[in-house]
């Protein structure tokens, strides 16, 4: 069956989700969404919800449905998950997801194998590779949202202490969505002036202090996994309509998504978030950001976290 681009499918109507399918119905990108929510009504509320709103905003059909109705859709968004629990440790709360994945991906694959597949839900590099093995797609048609969010708040923060626009900073968060991410400051610009340089220009000597703080702060948030009742749903669904509309208007943006490594930088075999072009068909290629030596080995760390976690909980789902 032939995709509808104009179509975007939501897997999971919770905060993330409800947060996702707000953002996309205002935006304009899609004639046609459906939400789909393993409990009962769920799903109906949002979409009525959301429905009644029509008025405000461009004509679009909104409604509820099973994963039938997902066969013709462009763009998946897979936004399910367990909540987490303050009795759930870290890997106990990953483990719950990858089994929520488990369960959800053949379903999806069942209808549709045509369409791009955008994760959303955390441990977000964990759960794009899960979804890599669960579904046989080329796999530049599977991403997840990885550290565009990360990306996006250090950019903000920049701009904030250094009084310009944040827009005109330009920055990447790369590796694990989560505590060992990895800050590339070496190639960092702020238009086209090196970092530091405009640190200087702005009259901070040292900025060390500064940009340790900061990273500080954006590993703490990425690794909460969206366990706190105060987690960014917001944000996550901003980053989400970003990669929707670098997908349908075919942009050919660079933004810091979830794919799957193939060699660059000694790693491979294993999702990580690095500077990639995304355009209509999904991951095109990554682009090869400048580094020095410490950022490169503290990615092959990163980059070793999520190897290690999804060899333990992949071989442990069920």
């Amino acid at each position: 069956m032939a995709v509808n681009n104009r179509k975007v499918a939501i897997v999971g109507c919770g905060r993330s989700g409800s947060a996702v399918s707000f953002a996309l119905m205002q935006s304009g990108l899609f004639s046609e969404m459906v939400l789909i929510d393993s409990l009962a009504g769920r799903a109906d509320r949002v979409a009525l919800d959301l429905a009644y709103g029509i008025s405000f905003t461009k004509s679009m059909n909104i409604y509820a449905g099973g994963y039938d109705d997902l066969a013709d859709a462009g763009i998946v968004i897979l936004a399910a998950g367990e909540p987490r629990l303050k009795t759930d440790s870290r890997m106990e709360f990953i483990r719950k997801n990858v089994n929520v994945f488990e369960s959800i991906i053949p379903e999806v694959a069942k209808r549709n194998t045509e369409a791009i597949f955008l994760v959303v839900t955390n441990p977000n590099d964990i759960l794009t590779y899960s979804t890599l093995k669960y579904i046989e797609i080329p796999e530049s048609r599977i991403m997840g949202i990885g550290t565009i969010l990360d990306t996006a708040r250090v950019k903000y923060l920049l701009g904030k202490k250094l009084n310009v626009d944040a827009r005109n900073v330009h920055a990447f968060i790369v590796g694990e969505h989560g505590r060992s991410e990895v800050p590339i400051w070496s190639s960092a610009r702020v238009s086209g002036v090196p970092l530091r340089e405009f640190f200087e220009m702005r009259g901070y000597q040292d900025p060390d202090d500064f940009l340790k703080e900061i990273i500080k702060d954006v590993r703490k948030d990425a690794g909460e996994l969206s366990g706190r009742k105060d987690s960014t749903f917001y944000g996550v669904a901003m980053a989400t309509r970003r990669v929707c509309e670098a997908i349908v208007r075919d942009e050919k943006a660079v933004l810091s998504v979830s794919s799957l490594m193939y060699g660059a930088f000694d790693i491979d075999g294993i999702a990580l978030s690095m500077p990639a072009v995304v355009g209509a068909d999904g991951v095109e290629c990554l682009v090869p950001v400048a580094m020095n030596e410490d950022e490169l080995d503290e990615i092959r760390k990163s980059a070793a976290t999520v190897r290690s976690i999804a060899d333990d909980v992949l071989g442990e789902a069920r």
